[in-house]
């Protein structure tokens, strides 16, 4: 009986749960943002990704829009106390990065094994 070839594995998907961009099963990390050495399921070689900066300035950029337009949205509706907004908006903030950070940085791995860049070689 021949092998079927692989199916390919989503971008999108992969980098959501944080999964190996080639096989999707996998962990991703071994800690919060710390990337594993290689797939535990399909063996590929994840340590050389090289995500930079890029997520946190897509994350930061992103959820600070959302909380500027949402605390102004309240200020002109609402007016309240500046503590209000502090009490509200700074665990927001917080959280929403950091919540964000983790997928957005395995998207950005899984984007670069797609389109084979950035450590991954060709054979992939």
């Amino acid at each position: 009986m021949a092998e079927l070839p692989p199916i390919p594995v989503s971008f999108l998907r992969a980098g959501l749960l944080c999964r190996c961009p080639n096989c999707g099963k996998g962990r991703l990390y071994s800690g919060y943002l710390k990337v594993v050495e290689a797939c535990g399921k399909c063996g590929l070689e994840l340590r050389k990704h090289d995500a930079g900066d890029g997520p946190a300035v897509f994350v930061v950029l992103l959820v600070g829009a959302i909380i500027v337009a949402l605390a102004l949205w309240v200020e002109i509706s609402y007016q309240p106390p500046y503590w209000v907004h502090v009490v509200i908006w700074a665990p927001a903030i917080l959280g929403g990065c950091l919540g964000a950070l983790r997928p957005a940085k395995a998207i950005l791995i899984a984007l670069q094994f797609k389109h084979r860049i950035s450590g991954f070689d060709q054979a992939g």
